[in-house]
């Protein structure tokens, strides 16, 4: 079985994290870069299974600047066999449509029998990339799962709705996508560092996937207008003199809080 796991690089979420107001991109120099959480757990899930079936391969698939091949090779010293790097100029400020394009021609040069994502990423937040994924291979898919279960060609899992849990599956191939109720990843040993340095890394460039550089940039969402978040104005300090109850009442009923 070939399990693909999509990864993503993001600004660390301890660091600041910025837009360039002149690109309107994310400003990758603001903070350090680190692999999303969301797709490591993606990835243990992939290991776990790998761990007791000796026939399942685990690939690694991350579309992300060239500068990131560092990043994506965690995923080989968590214990990836693979790894697949996209990485083209021109895919500079890919909105989420040209990225699942991208990313879905990249799992069909590769095959696949599962594709494994995160539901929701530390920086775009978009929340559909799973869906979209399997919508451009024709993949039956199970989203925002809290548990995962696969077996002998399907896999299985439980998703939280309103009230209730729901029991899903489908038949293999497929493409699923785990929340963070699912454990967490595994941290890279010393074996598992090296080992991941004579391990298969790919980089592929759009026209590897068959994708012409114009066609990318025309797909584009454009950013019409971008302005900085004003800084955060002082709050109202209401000293008692004998009248803050009156003071803080006026204040409520200014403001509507009452």
């Amino acid at each position: 079985m070939r399990i693909v796991v999509l990864v993503k690089e993001v600004p660390d979420t301890w660091g600041d994290r910025k837009l360039d107001l002149e690109t309107g991109l994310a400003d990758r120099a603001a903070s350090e870069t680190v692999l999303d959480e969301i797709g490591e757990r993606s990835l243990e899930v992939a290991l776990s299974y790998a761990d007791k079936n000796a026939d399942a391969e685990v690939v690694v698939l991350s579309m992300a600047p060239a500068g990131s091949a560092a990043t994506v090779r965690k995923g080989l010293a968590m214990g990836a066999h693979s790894a697949v790097h996209v990485a083209d100029e021109a895919l500079a400020g890919a909105d989420l449509g040209l990225t699942a394009e991208v990313l879905a021609a990249a799992i069909r040069r590769t095959g696949f029998d599962l594709v494994i994502a995160g539901n929701l990423s530390t920086d775009g937040a978009g929340g559909v990339m799973g869906a979209m994924v399997a919508e451009l291979l024709d993949a039956p898919h199970l989203t925002t799962l809290n548990a995962v279960q696969i077996g002998d060609g399907t896999v299985s899992g439980e998703r939280a709705s309103d009230g209730a849990t729901m029991q899903v599956s489908a038949q293999l191939p497929a493409v699923i996508s785990i929340t963070e109720a699912l454990p967490d990843a595994r941290f890279p040993n010393f074996k598992g560092i090296m080992a991941a340095k004579k391990k298969p890394f790919e980089t592929v460039t759009l026209e590897d996937l068959g994708i012409e550089p114009e066609d990318a940039a025309a797909s584009r969402s454009i950013v019409l207008a971008l302005s900085e978040k004003p800084p955060r104005q002082a709050g109202t300090k209401i000293i008692d003199e004998g009248d803050a109850g009156q003071k803080l009442a006026e204040f409520l009923v200014q403001n509507r809080l009452v």
